[in-house]
């Protein structure tokens, strides 16, 4: 089957990046990308996910809860698949060697990396908190896992992915970094024009 024309993208954005996904242990895809106009609708929808989940956002080593981290993978996980049953074929076309489409990458998260991890830690996390003493708050619990750590480790590499995988969305979205905003600043640390602080000198 010959590659087919594909449709471009509205004006003002990249017809084409280079994009690179981290795979941990096996290293970088990189590959052409030249979206279509359904994939950058995909790309913006699966972005917003990622930037609105625990799944981006680094496990706080204390106060880090592992099962809402895997249940967010896990909800990722079946809107992916939404997301490519919604858009369908226009997001996974045949393509040239050297080339990638949101459906390969999309695909590639799914099943090269979220998958071996959920079904590894789901089943083993759900058992550990099946034997959980009445009274003893959860977190606690799950902090006492000898597992904990490991897991957490899993985690945060799964996150490497996904923060790679957020970054071609964006570029192909052409969208602003909604993941590494700057932190708000303080009323008190901005004074107005003109105004004279304590010390005399004006701001």
């Amino acid at each position: 089957m010959g590659i087919r024309q594909r449709k471009r993208r509205r004006p003002g954005g990249p017809t084409q990046i280079t994009a690179r996904l981290a795979i941990p242990f096996v290293g970088d895809i990189t590959g052409t990308w030249e979206p279509a106009d359904a994939e950058r609708s995909a790309a913006w929808e699966l972005y917003l996910e990622l930037v609105t989940r625990v799944s981006v956002e680094e496990l706080d080593a204390e106060g880090g809860f592992l099962r809402e981290a895997l249940s967010s993978l896990y909800t990722f996980f079946d809107t992916t698949r939404e997301i490519l049953r919604r858009y369908g074929p226009e997001v996974a076309p045949p393509l040239a060697p050297g080339h990638v489409s949101f459906g390969v990458l999309a695909v590639t998260v799914l099943n090269r990396v979220l998958r071996p991890l959920l079904s590894s830690w789901h089943p083993r996390l759900t058992a550990y908190e099946s034997r959980r003493p009445e009274g003893v708050d959860p977190v606690a619990w799950e902090q006492q896992w000898d597992h904990a750590d490991a897991l957490r480790a899993r985690i945060a590499e799964v996150r490497v992915t996904l923060a790679s995988l957020a970054e071609n969305l964006r570029e192909v979205a052409d969208v602003s970094d909604l993941i590494n905003l700057p932190a708000p600043r303080s009323p008190e640390t901005t004074a107005p024009a003109g105004r004279v602080s304590p010390e005399g000198s004006q701001r």
